[in-house]
């Protein structure tokens, strides 16, 4: 009666060990055959040359070919909404922007949930923003640009990449937290913004810090500050604006996600490749150049920014009542 009693529990441990063998064998295969990672901005931006980096890195760690497609349009929402609907095998990721959280309150007849239907992978990185002016606004502080805003009251003009993108909130972020006068104008795009940033049709901009790195440090712009908690090594001598303004912070970041139910083996370890790839020398030297911040994170911290950082934007867009173009 024992030998069978103990067969039996043999038998029963090995069922059970069962459904996992597949998905541990799963992980260590994958991938299999080349994987695509759906950037959902056109080329040459910020966040496709850091899916490229990321690409090309897990391409080499893993033998497989990661691929970009680019699908950009309606805010992101497009190239969103194709991973949505994609397999959940791991063989669809989205470079996650920063924008799913202010979409999530932007739209309002979205046909995903981005929290509900996508799986955060693994965080690359937090790029600041700079608060940047004209050379012809005088002021060279922040105090000194709040004052100065207030002393011309409907005549500053704060120009961004578009209705409800990083910059804009961002810029309405300020306006709340310190009652400075900008009068928002949206461009398609944080380009034509800086030209018209730098030629003085307007005279401020919150400006993700690749796009301005090259003119602030030609002189061509003013920098009053940057916009995460702490200095950016790219422009060490710049402020963050929280140390004038308590409680504010803005940044724009980016990452990997997975359709839902995609295996939790996959998701470990797409963040343990990218992860790794966050301490390698020749990616932070590369993620400096871009004045980008690696922000190695778990999966479940990575959901866990996105929930808070969906409900802090959410306030604002509703606060200043910003509907999309």
């Amino acid at each position: 009666m024992k030998l069978r009693r103990r067969r039996f529990l043999q038998l029963a441990a090995g069922a059970a060990a069962l459904p996992i063998m597949p998905r541990i064998a799963m992980a260590q295969a994958y991938p299999a055959r080349p994987v695509r990672i759906i950037v959902p901005v056109a080329p040459g931006g910020a966040l496709d040359i850091l899916a490229r980096l990321m690409a090309q890195w897990l391409s080499e760690r893993l033998g497989q070919s990661f691929i970009i497609e680019n699908r950009p349009g309606a805010g992101t929402n497009i190239g969103i909404e194709a991973v949505v609907h994609a397999a959940p095998d791991g063989y669809t990721l989205l470079l996650i922007p920063s924008s799913v959280t202010t979409n999530a309150t932007l739209y309002e007849n979205l046909n995903f949930n981005f929290i509900r239907d996508i799986v955060p992978a693994a965080m690359i990185s937090t790029l600041p923003l700079v608060m940047e002016v004209n050379l012809s606004v005088p002021a060279r502080t922040i105090p000194e640009f709040i004052a100065y805003t207030k002393a011309n009251p409907g005549k500053v003009t704060m120009a961004s990449g578009g209705t409800g993108s990083t910059s804009h909130v961002g810029g309405e972020l300020f306006k709340m937290l310190t009652g400075a006068d900008m009068l928002h104008v949206p461009y398609r795009g944080g380009a034509p913004a800086l030209t018209d940033l730098l030629g003085g049709q307007v005279q401020v901009m919150f400006s993700p810090l690749p796009e301005s790195i090259a003119t602030i440090k030609a002189g061509k712009v003013r920098a009053l500050a940057v916009t995460t908690a702490a200095r950016s090594e790219a422009l060490p001598e710049v402020p963050p604006v929280g140390d004038f303004v308590p409680g504010f912070e803005a940044s724009t970041w980016q990452g990997i996600g997975t359709p839902k139910g995609t295996p939790a083996e996959i998701i470990n370890r797409l963040n343990m490749e990218i992860n790794a790839a966050l301490v390698d020398p020749k990616i932070k030297a590369r993620l400096a150049d871009l004045g980008s911040i690696p922000t190695p994170m778990s999966p479940a911290s990575f959901e866990k920014l996105i929930v808070a950082e969906t409900e802090k934007w959410g306030k604002v867009i509703r606060a200043a009542n910003i509907k999309p173009e």
